[in-house]
């Protein structure tokens, strides 16, 4: 006998979503965010260990290498500036996540995806152009941001608009990305330190552009994901599949 009174019917039933090529192409198009990311942690490293780099925004880190008898890269890199140079994305990116978290919510995981595409791109104009150290750490800033917002979208994004079936192996892409950029960011940091002229750390910092502008064109491309709608209840969603106003998603399972 069922226990009070109630009884499972097991003859419902499961639909599963389709994988249709919308779904992986705006998975794979969210998943450049983790491609960004890694981008811009692992490049910092190579472009701080440039010559023409040090030289130009930091003289005297650049008159320490070239000192025969000092062999500790700790006394050789250990200024203020290029420390502020390397966290302040990190510090940037903690930050703005409390505010990613907010939009996440409120204006939809889309729009978050595409602020932050915007702040990379801004931010990569801004470091690939420097001609002082406050525009290398504006550009650094803002790259910060664009990690805390897409780190905070992406991940969710994916979680919730990839098919169930398939959903570990769609979300997982972010995490890749993030190594795979961070792998690609040191063979360019290798292949631009060669370069003649002083330039190459310019090149390393504007390649990030790329995945920059992939994220900002995916977000403009990809819809928003059935349970930011709900949540927001967008366009009257709410009521048109009969849940109301006083729906709250994290109360379902």
């Amino acid at each position: 006998m069922p226990a009070g009174g109630f009884a499972v019917s097991s003859s419902g039933n499961h639909f599963e979503a389709k994988i249709t090529p919308i779904v992986i192409i705006s998975c794979v198009m969210a998943a450049t965010g983790g491609l960004m990311f890694g981008y811009d942690v692992g490049v910092s490293g190579g472009v701080t260990s440039m010559p023409h780099f040090l030289k130009k925004f930091f003289p005297v880190v650049y008159h320490r290498t070239q000192q025969p008898g000092l062999d500790s890269n700790y006394c050789k890199y250990n200024n203020e500036g290029l420390q502020l140079f390397t966290s302040s994305l990190y510090l940037a990116g903690l930050t703005s996540t409390f505010f990613a978290s907010y939009t996440t919510r409120r204006l939809g995981r889309r729009l978050t995806m595409l602020v932050a595409g915007i702040f990379f791109v801004v931010g990569v104009v801004f470091n690939a152009a420097a001609e002082n150290l406050g525009m290398l750490i504006t550009g650094r800033i803002l790259l910060g941001c664009g990690v805390g917002f897409a780190n905070q979208a992406v991940p969710l994004f994916l979680s919730e608009i990839a098919p169930t079936r398939i959903r570990g192996g769609l979300n997982i892409l972010f995490q890749l990305n993030v190594t795979i950029g961070i792998l690609f960011a040191n063979l360019v940091n290798y292949g631009t330190n060669k370069i003649k002229g002083g330039w190459g750390w310019r090149l390393s910092l504007g390649l990030a552009g790329i995945p920059a502008v992939l994220l900002t064109v995916g977000a403009l491309m990809v819809v928003d994901t059935p349970n930011s709608l709900i949540e927001r209840d967008e366009e009257g969603v709410n009521d048109k599949i009969g849940l109301g106003n006083n729906f709250d998603p994290s109360n379902q399972l």
